[in-house]
């Protein structure tokens, strides 16, 4: 395993556990036991960057991560994040957005519940999640952030981009006028010292962007989705199955049909390495992206994804080979199949 500052202080594995995947119910269903399971295995792993949220499965998700490490507390870093509302009785049908509450006294509460559910007196690293430009600019927000670290209750504070890929503009801003030294922050505050955001070498843009920004901004970046939503594993058939309780059902046919014409323009890429290795190994080439949260549902993607550290880095021939491809769509013509032929006959997102 290799190791990155995610801010002052903070170093995290490179390759990190995310655990929406063993806690949500999107990716499969798992027991307590498993999931729990699965989190000491990472770690036996190497894997020190743990990554959550309070939305997943309504705290459960902090829950679980805070038992199966408790007793490993001062060797992991732990992020979890806040923003919508759940304590809201709305019931959501499938994966629609929760509403956001970002009011101070709401979040003061979250971020006190976190910690609890946790199991810890302070937060590594927490990010508001999925923002957007109103959140941004909400000063009583962001000060309160600032006296949740003077506090001892967080190390560090950023932002998760989403829900979905794009948000350049949302994640431009709060680089340039949330972190230090920017003309939104008070002097003498540390500002927003990172972000999260979906990157693979499928799902260029805006990622590349905004690696582009970070630099400029010198901020650090965590990427999810390293494997675009599994594709990049190199298992996956253009009449592939998906499981009814997975949210890739929900996809449009296209993604997958053309998606697998992609991966196989990809097998240079393999001789020495599997492809889920090398996707890891192109998004860690960008020294400003210092973690991945590649999706972990058994221990077989922990023992691959923990070794990808430890390949040989991707020539230059072969990161200039990617950019051609993904300059000429990999040379995949797009299909017409319409949005509403889902994969496998799902219902939408």
């Amino acid at each position: 395993m290799r190791y990155r500052e995610l801010a002052p202080g903070i170093d995290v594995s490179v390759v990190g556990f995310g655990n929406w995947t063993v806690t949500t119910g999107w990716w499969g269903e798992y027991t307590r036991e498993e999931s729990i399971r699965l989190h000491r295995e990472a770690f036996d792993h190497g894997i020190t960057f743990f990554d959550t949220a309070d939305t997943y499965a309504e705290g459960y998700a902090e829950d679980v991560l805070g038992e199966a490490l408790a007793d490993v507390r001062d060797q992991v870093v732990i992020g979890t994040k806040f923003g919508y509302d759940i304590t809201s009785d709305h019931q959501r049908v499938g994966q629609q957005e929760r509403a956001h509450r970002t009011d101070v006294a709401y979040i003061s509460q979250r971020l006190d519940e976190s910690l609890k559910r946790l199991g810890v007196d302070e937060i590594d690293f927490y990010q508001l999640h999925n923002p957007r430009m109103e959140h941004l600019d909400a000063d009583d927000l962001w000060g309160f952030l600032e006296e949740a670290k003077a506090a001892g209750k967080i190390r560090a504070y950023g932002i998760a981009l989403g829900p979905k890929i794009g948000w350049y503009e949302e994640g431009a801003y709060a680089m340039r006028h949330r972190g230090a030294g920017a003309e939104n922050v008070m002097p003498g505050d540390s500002g927003m010292a990172g972000m999260q955001m979906i990157f693979n070498l499928l799902e260029q843009s805006p990622g590349k962007e905004l690696i582009e920004v970070a630099e400029e901004t010198d901020h650090k970046l965590i990427v999810r989705v390293p494997h675009s939503s599994g594709m990049l594993e190199g298992n996956l058939t253009a009449d592939h199955v998906f499981p009814k309780n997975d949210h890739r059902r929900h996809r449009p046919r296209s993604w997958l049909v053309e998606g697998v014409q992609k991966v196989a323009r990809l097998d240079f890429l393999t001789h020495d390495m599997t492809l889920g290795q090398a996707a890891l190994k192109w998004v860690l080439s960008h020294r400003t992206c210092v973690t991945t949260l590649p999706n972990i549902y058994s221990s077989k993607e922990i023992a691959e994804f923990a070794a990808a550290p430890d390949q040989r880095d991707l020539t230059t021939q072969e990161l200039d080979r990617i950019a051609e491809l993904y300059a000429d769509n990999f040379g995949v013509v797009p299909q017409s199949t319409p949005d509403t032929d889902k994969v496998n006959g799902g219902l939408g997102a």
